[in-house]
């Protein structure tokens, strides 16, 4: 397995995103810091990597240390290519993880189809012992029944087994005997008392499943990382926006759900620090899908994610993603419309423009309404075949009775709605005014939608950073190493004193503490955070509140400013403690990017460029010959090797140091 070691800054570090249509690379060291990009190799991810590890280091890989974020485990539970997992249960329970919660996200939709099950119902045993709501043993769990259980584990041949035990997170007991009577079978076990110690059975189910479900998935992909690149530390970007080791990532596969997007959101937080901007709305438009997320001056949270209706339970990057990207799918459905996504053409057969037949995208729309430069598409190493997107472009604008441009602009129109719900939902939903944040844009093709974006939602700064077509990657090298616990205390009255949670911070910190050391962690290198789900005594929501002698006030804050009203006089009860485990961040100098492998590019220094109010003739400007203190006022387009940016009418820019660019409406 790969090589389990704490990240040291004086070695190169190389941060890997690896999306559905590109792989992106950020190598960090002395002095300057390189990027690349290629194009991703979906059934062979490894295959992307290698290329663009030959073209960063060259040399070969010593003295090199990766942080890789991926959607290896992901795009399994997507496709349902997962694990074959078997589930044991408390008798009674076993069709907790079929029922789910009450929930109707489409309330008025008479055929809505439920999401894929990840383990059919025969693949879940009930197995005869019961806990009580306090760790109490109500009916024991006999060697009778562990050896029907072994028995019956051993008959369905599963590839992982997942164990979740009615009030497991008050005594694991039950569950680990499980485990250890299972343990000479060699088959990977999630235990939910580990996985996830809180209470809410199917949300703790759903997690101990998924976990399962993913880790042999996961497992493999990093057996095949070591023999392709032996020896090379490899650390693994988690939800939470910090890394695990290579070798803890399998067991931990939850974490790991949202491991590419949370690298964008952590770079934008970084640089926003860099720059003085606190308040960002993030737009991560790349070839699949786009990510959003608000940062107010702070990495956004949230415990109520959940993957296709499945709730993974921890505390992840608050990230909401929508199927539009350069590479989503523009047809003409049943009625007739225009559609574009979620569907996407991925980077094969990719867009029409590839000329390997794909289907038409977005990013053809792009290139043929003149946004899109072949000259600099991916530094000039890849080429576009325009004339094919033509054919297609008349082909369905004839289906829709449109002309081409028409049809290109409605495109670009429908994906756009897609985004700004998006960027609401983030923000005018939760009562926040998107106008009082800064528009911050990355990803290869979210400058070409993010002028338009700002006009509909009247944001009036919009930051695009230098190399932003490989942010993701960048903010992935600059992580730290993070590791959460949690432990369920159900603690309200007279009981809820700052004492006694001291005492079950004590209790959690010894826990995390043992794991991390048996795991070869340095804990003189780790800081210690605190976070409490709290509620009013009654509620079935909790709020997030740090951990500090001043936790109930502050709860009465945030749910006045949340909800509108607090309640000073109402008994509070405390549900679960939580405590972070974080290493420190990259702390070298931000470098400025360069890219490698790109050929110097020649541009006219103007062209036609449809606008949503007609065609223009727009400057063309080539980024990295862009000096600081340089204004560019809209139209005009800004070609980089990664990413393209169009400036609208009605926009001025200026380039800051190190190459960002700040656009005013």
């Amino acid at each position: 397995m790969t090589e389990n070691r704490r990240p040291k800054t004086e070695n190169l570090r190389i941060g890997i995103d690896t999306g559905g249509t590109f792989t992106d690379f950020v190598c960090l060291g002395e002095g300057e810091g390189r990027v690349y990009k290629t194009p991703s190799t979906p059934q062979a991810p490894l295959q992307a990597i290698s290329t663009g590890l030959k073209e960063l280091c060259p040399q070969g890989l010593d003295g090199v240390e990766v942080v890789h974020g991926t959607t290896v485990g992901t795009n399994a539970f997507l496709e349902r290519r997962g694990a074959r997992v078997v589930l044991l249960t408390t008798a009674g329970f076993e069709d907790v993880l079929f029922i789910g919660r009450q929930v109707r996200r489409e309330l008025f939709n008479l055929q809505v189809e439920k999401a894929p099950e990840i383990i059919p119902r025969e693949m879940v045993l009930g197995v005869a012992e019961r806990l009580g709501p306090d760790g109490r043993v109500e009916k024991p769990l006999t060697a009778d029944e562990l050896s029907r259980v072994r028995q019956w584990v051993k008959e369905q041949n599963p590839e992982a087994v997942a164990i979740c035990l009615l009030h497991a997170y008050a005594n694991p007991e039950h569950e680990e005997r499980l485990a250890a009577a299972l343990s000479d079978l060699g088959i990977p076990m999630s235990l939910s008392s580990r996985v996830l110690p809180e209470f809410r059975e199917y949300e703790r189910a759903c997690a101990t499943v998924i976990n399962s479900y993913l880790w042999p998935v996961l497992n493999r992909y990093l057996a095949d990382w070591s023999r392709n690149f032996p020896g090379v530390p490899l650390f693994i970007q988690q939800s939470n926006g910090g890394f695990l080791p290579g070798d803890r990532a399998a067991a931990l596969a939850l974490h790991t759900v949202l491991s590419g997007p949370a690298g964008g959101v952590y770079g934008a937080l970084r640089l926003g620090r860099e720059l003085g901007e606190a308040n960002l709305l993030t737009l991560d438009m790349g070839g699949t899908s786009t990510d959003v997320a608000l940062v107010a001056g702070e990495i956004p949270f949230t415990g109520e994610y959940a993957l296709e209706d499945y709730p993974l339970g921890l505390p992840v990057m608050d990230i909401h993603t929508v199927g539009a990207g350069g590479g989503s799918i523009a047809f003409k459905d049943r009625s007739g419309a225009l559609r574009v996504g979620p569907r996407s053409a991925g980077a094969d057969p990719g867009p029409v423009c590839y000329g390997k037949a794909g289907e038409l995208t977005v990013t053809d729309a792009q290139l043929f309404l003149g946004r899109i430069r072949p000259e600099s598409f991916l530094g000039g190493r890849m080429a576009l075949n325009r004339e094919a997107v033509v054919r297609a472009m008349s082909r369905l604008a004839g289906e829709l009775r449109v002309s081409p441009v028409e049809l290109a602009l409605g495109v670009i129109r429908v994906a756009n709605s897609h985004m700004a719900k998006a960027l609401q939902a983030v923000s005018l939903e939760r009562g926040l005014d998107p106008r009082d944040f800064t528009l911050f844009c990355f990803g290869g093709a979210g400058g070409l939608h993010v002028c338009e974006l700002a006009e509909d939602l009247e944001i009036r700064r919009v930051l695009i950073p230098a190399q932003a077509g490989v942010l993701s990657a960048w903010g992935t090298a600059l992580a730290g190493f993070r590791r959460d616990f949690s432990r369920t205390l159900l603690l309200s009255g007279p009981r809820l004193t700052w004492e006694h949670l001291e005492r079950e911070r004590q209790v959690l910190e010894a826990q995390g503490s043992a794991e991390l050391v048996a795991e070869g962690q340095d804990l003189s290198t780790l800081a210690v955070a605190g976070e409490l789900d709290l509620r009013y005594r009654g509620q079935s929501y909790t709020l997030k509140t740090p951990l500090t002698p001043g936790f109930l006030e502050e709860f009465h804050r945030r749910h006045r400013l949340l909800y509108g009203h607090a309640f000073p006089d109402r008994e509070v009860e405390a549900v679960v403690l939580r405590l972070f485990f974080q290493g420190p961040e990259y702390c070298g100098n931000l470098p400025k990017l360069q890219p490698v492998a790109a050929s110097r590019v020649r541009l006219p220094r103007e062209g036609e460029v449809w606008l949503p109010q007609g065609p223009v003739t727009a400057p063309f400007y080539y980024r990295p010959e862009l000096a600081p203190g340089t204004a560019i006022q809209g139209p005009a387009l800004v070609l980089d090797d990664y990413a393209t940016l169009l400036v609208l009418p009605g926009f001025r820019g200026e380039v800051l140091d190190q190459g960002h660019l700040l656009l005013r409406r």
